[in-house]
């Protein structure tokens, strides 16, 4: 049985999901104070529902790491990612900046509270660090299912964004100017610190535990993995909770998705997970074309594994 939400919305600053008296999840959507973090919109905390954290924030590692944000490391030159930005493989990764875009909250088009679901629709401006707009993104954000009896609840994020400049923007990442496996930049998850060396699985046998499970994982197409698994152990409590991301259908769909998305996947030195849609090579966006991603998200309490993940997307329509 789906469980009652509480929903509270500080207008400027964020939006707060509770229930069974544990906050689960607070979008934050005020301008960061740092415009080298890349100041944008982002999920944090994201709790279990048994109060567990399951994302990182600002992590001394890499201080723009913000729970989970939508993204972009390479675009056109600019870096909507944040922090320090890759170069090539001569000059390596240098503070630039003047590279740092921003994404600015505009306004939410829809905003809808019921009694177990909640659904808003973002609208977002794309800047470049010089000010000039860039592209139009509208973002939809639905957080539901919350079931005990399943120890589970679901976000789904779709992004449709649409090049509002005069020439084409260019999408890529480390990986796609030089960088081997460091293809990131999309949808980023950041978890806690104790879920360094977390186990990492995805379907058709694919991973394993800890930082195997990653390696076998990390560039893998999405349409061989449509969705991996997470698993990390808690230091203040006794259990495990894990992560299941998942594609939506239509990413995997030639005939629909701009360009094939491939797994960004580390469970060592940190615990991160993008499904990146510039992992190996650049795409285009045409001045006045758009492009669309949707994505399933899963807090869970416990240790899932293949059988359990698989057979939560098909409960539930996936």
């Amino acid at each position: 049985m789906t469980q009652r939400i509480t929903v509270t919305h500080t207008h400027g600053d964020r939006i707060s999901v509770a229930s069974g008296g544990v906050e689960l999840m607070a979008y934050v959507y005020r301008p960061d104070p740092d415009a080298f973090e890349a100041r944008k919109p982002y999920a944090h905390p994201l709790r279990t529902l048994a109060g567990n954290p399951v994302s990182g924030y600002r992590p001394n590692d890499h201080r723009w790491h913000k729970g989970l944000q939508m993204t972009a490391s390479h675009l056109s030159g600019q870096n909507f990612w944040g922090g320090n930005s890759y170069l090539g493989p001569e000059q390596g990764y240098q503070r630039v900046e003047d590279r740092v875009g921003s994404m600015r909250h505009d306004g939410f088009e829809e905003f809808t509270a019921a009694e177990d679901r909640l659904r808003f629709v973002e609208k977002l401006t794309w800047v470049e660090n010089g000010g000039q707009e860039w592209a139009r993104e509208l973002r939809t954000i639905e957080l539901h299912s919350v079931e005990p009896e399943e120890g589970a609840w679901a976000l789904d994020w779709s992004i449709r964004l649409t090049n509002i400049r005069d020439e084409a923007l260019h999408f890529g990442s480390p990986t796609s100017a030089g960088r081997e496996m460091a293809g990131y930049t999309g949808l980023n998850w950041r978890g806690p610190r104790d879920f360094t060396g977390g186990d990492v699985i995805g379907p058709d046998g694919r991973g394993g535990d800890g930082e195997t499970g990653a390696s076998d994982l990390m560039g893998t197409p999405a349409a061989e993995a449509p969705w991996i698994a997470f698993t990390g152990e808690h230091d203040d409590v006794d259990g495990h909770s894990t992560l299941l991301f998942a594609h939506a259908p239509e990413n995997l769909d030639d005939t629909v998705s701009i360009h094939a998305s491939h797994w960004f996947v580390r469970s060592e030195p940190i615990p991160s997970v993008a499904p990146s849609w510039a992992f190996f090579e650049e795409f285009e966006l045409l001045p006045g074309e758009s492009f669309g991603y949707r994505y399933r998200v899963v807090v869970a309490d416990g240790a899932w594994d293949r059988a359990r993940a698989e057979g939560y997307l098909k409960n539930h329509g996936w």
